[in-house]
């Protein structure tokens, strides 16, 4: 298999100690889903020390014509904690679109920096012996499967494949829609135990440099990276990572109530958090599914996709992922506005509040 020609310098090799800051950072832009990120640094982790190394690049280091393919983990949150990984699901589902296609992948990058979901090209990039590109199709994480710039703006909804922890690998070819594909690979992975991975078509890098988000893994990295050498300098933690996210203080307080269920492939619920401090005596909700949708200060929208809603520990600035939330955590619920490729108007169709059942909800009224 032929490999891209890249200059040494290209980029930066990923070392071990990169993988807890990068996998903070994944969280933090995860807006509470993406996968557990914790589990996708100890298997990254592994491969390093196997001897595996990954580049990752900038948009620049390829050709036009390099074929790029995105992929992650499917499923819900809560089921990736429960539910181990063998670890290869997203090579395999990634070599049968090669199979499929005769086009073989020159750099793999991540369908959303989210989460694991960050970290996943970097682990099959290690054993597939392919560079990732720094940047992903979300900036954050989304549930759904089309809800990526890249099926915005105009990739190929076929051939795309999943593959689970048996060895089983089901690929979808043709596939009339992007909302087709979501459906037909949500249902296949609730076959699947709830948890797969997926590869969705190549595209080309002349494709990418249009529709992706750059600089997305070095963001997170740098994001990370304050939070941890805050720790370590026993600076304030949530200053650091407000000033390194460009993010903004919504609300403070303590966990009071979550409720989280398992719905249709999606953890779907709300958690409610009673105010201290500036916000004594005030409430804030949150709506959930995998990721956080909306958040509502004693009933009135302040923030909803596709900006960002994430909740950290107050002391420790430790992103609290939709699975992990629970009662009693004294809880800094942060925003971050989306990149200009999810508010464009063709993008607010899959991505804004009225996709995720809040039609009534304006994104522009409410926008950071």
């Amino acid at each position: 298999m032929s490999k891209p020609d890249l200059r040494s310098d290209a980029g930066f090799l990923v070392e071990e100690p990169d993988l807890l800051p990068l996998a903070l950072g994944c969280a933090v832009l995860g807006t509470g889903g993406g996968g557990n990120p914790y589990l996708g640094m100890l298997r990254a982790r592994e491969l390093l020390r196997q001897g595996a190394q990954v580049r990752v690049i900038p948009f620049e280091a390829l050709d036009d014509e390099a074929w790029v393919y995105a992929l992650g983990g499917i499923g819900a949150p809560v089921v990736g904690v429960e539910k181990i990984k063998r670890g290869d699901e997203c090579l395999r589902a990634m070599r049968a679109i090669e199979a499929r296609t005769g086009k073989n992948a020159s750099a793999l990058i991540s369908e959303e920096i989210g989460g694991s979901n960050g970290i996943e090209p970097i682990a099959t990039a290690a054993q597939a012996g392919l560079p990732v590109l720094d940047g992903d199709g979300m900036g954050r994480a989304f549930p759904e499967v089309q809800m990526t710039t890249f099926f915005v703006y105009g990739q190929e909804c076929s051939p795309a494949a999943v593959a689970d922890d048996k060895g089983n690998v089901v690929t979808f070819d043709p596939v009339d829609t992007m909302h087709r594909l979501e459906a037909l690979a949500r249902a296949v992975t609730v076959q699947m135990g709830g948890g797969a991975g997926m590869c969705t078509a190549p595209m080309s890098m002349s494709f990418i440099r249009r529709a992706a988000l750059p600089g997305t893994v070095s963001q997170a990295l740098t994001i990370g990276r304050a939070i941890l050498d805050a720790r370590r300098t026993h600076a304030d933690v949530l200053d650091r990572l407000l000033l390194a996210a460009d993010a903004t203080l919504l609300f403070t307080g303590k966990v009071t109530g979550v409720t989280r269920e398992l719905k249709g492939g999606f953890s779907v619920g709300s958690v409610q958090v009673q105010g201290d401090a500036e916000h004594n005596g005030s409430t804030a909700d949150v709506a959930i599914q995998n990721e956080n949708l909306v958040l509502w200060i004693d009933g009135a929208v302040r923030v909803c996709v596709p900006d960002l809603i994430m909740l950290v520990e107050r002391e420790t600035g430790e992103p609290i992922t939709t699975e992990l939330v629970k009662y009693g955590l004294s809880v800094a619920i942060i925003g971050m506005p989306a990149h200009a490729l999810l508010k464009t108007p063709e993008a607010l169709k899959i991505m804004g509040p009225a996709a995720f059942g809040y039609p009534d909800i304006d994104f522009g009224a409410y926008r950071l």
